[in-house]
């Protein structure tokens, strides 16, 4: 069943982002100290040791965890869908869904591949947003109460959150909003998605530039805000994305974002304060040609690149395997003075 909650207002989430929550120092000096001491050179795991930080500081202890892990897909629909900017017609949103439910997508075998719980939250599949090239995408209501789904979709207890999408036409709304965030020309916003080329592929652009245009003469001059960029140009599954950012700062969990949709959703958040997503981090690079330069925007580095563009959290699903080898050899190793190893010994080299 689609799922449905009392819209509070947008105030809330621009409340939430501005009273985010910082990181916990003290744990950060607990890894760091630890990992001083731990039978190797210093630095010689790399990203892995900065993996292990940012966990601890984020959820706010001394020892990492990555062993309850969710994965949460959103799906919306986009009215802007019936322009023809997917290879796919809309239905197939809903038609997903139920592939994740039956157990038979991508994503379900990565998740049981790497023990990973997986919850999907259809958005009022059967009422699109709005074709952005005419009116808003949503109401304000209607925003603010797909944040609030995501909000409200984080598990108790757990580590580590991923966040995917499903959505037909969902990467032109994810382009046309870094276009509106960031400027420069639409089309180096705009990629396949689903497989677009040749004429499609520009009446993509068009459609990009056309929602943008309409959408900065609504919001007035001056910079157009970033909750106001999301209900003019996003979706739902967009906005519960960025609500479940937001809301997992404040719960100290940690956030690995997916590919080129998701990190639409991790750029508004950006947007909205400083250091709004340092908790967040890149899980991979999307084939989508924009991605790079998305992540370039939001200031982050993807953990991988696979040349994968699924979208549904697979990226995400995957960077977990990186965060667990960080919790496993930052809590697991020993130290030079427990394995009784010289620090003089050049061990690990």
């Amino acid at each position: 069943m689609d799922q449905a909650v009392a819209a509070p207002g947008l105030e809330r989430f621009a409340r939430l982002a501005e009273t985010a929550p910082e990181p916990d120092e003290a744990a950060a000096r607990a890894v760091r100290a630890r990992q001083a001491n731990l039978t190797k050179p210093p630095g010689s795991l790399g990203r892995l040791e900065e993996i292990a930080e940012w966990l601890a500081a984020w959820q706010g202890r001394e020892m990492p965890a990555a062993d309850r892990v969710l994965v949460a897909i959103f799906a919306g629909n986009h009215g802007v869908a019936a322009r023809g900017v997917s290879a796919y017609p809309a239905e197939v949103t809903a038609q997903m869904v139920a592939n994740f439910s039956a157990g038979g997508a991508a994503i379900n075998q990565l998740a049981r591949a790497f023990g990973l719980a997986l919850k999907v939250v259809p958005l009022d599949l059967a009422r699109p947003t709005q074709d952005f090239t005419l009116t808003s995408a949503m109401s304000e209501e209607d925003c603010a109460q797909a944040m609030e789904c995501g909000a409200q979709a984080l598990d108790d207890e757990i580590d580590l959150l991923c966040i995917g999408e499903m959505g037909i036409g969902n990467t032109t709304a994810a382009a046309a909003l870094f276009h509106a965030l960031f400027g420069g020309e639409a089309a180096a916003w705009v990629g396949p998605g689903t497989g677009v080329q040749g004429p499609a592929l520009q009446a993509k652009v068009e459609v990009v530039e056309a929602a943008a245009r309409r959408a900065r003469q609504s919001s007035g001059p001056g910079e157009m805000p970033p909750l106001g960029a999301l209900r003019q140009l996003g979706g739902r599954e967009i906005a519960a994305m960025a609500g479940a950012i937001l809301a997992a700062r404040h719960r100290r969990v940690p956030v690995l974002v997916d590919g080129f949709v998701a990190t639409a959703a991790a750029a508004v958040v950006h947007r909205m304060a400083p250091g709004a997503i340092d908790h967040c981090l890149v899980g991979h690079l999307s084939a989508e040609p924009a991605h790079e330069r998305a992540v370039r925007a939001i200031g982050k580095r993807p953990l991988l690149s696979l040349d994968m563009r699924l979208g549904e959290g697979s990226g995400a699903a995957l960077a977990v395997a990186v965060a667990k080898a960080a919790v496993a050899t930052h809590s697991g190793m020993a130290t030079f003075e427990s394995a009784a190893v010289s620090r003089e010994s050049g061990a690990g080299s």
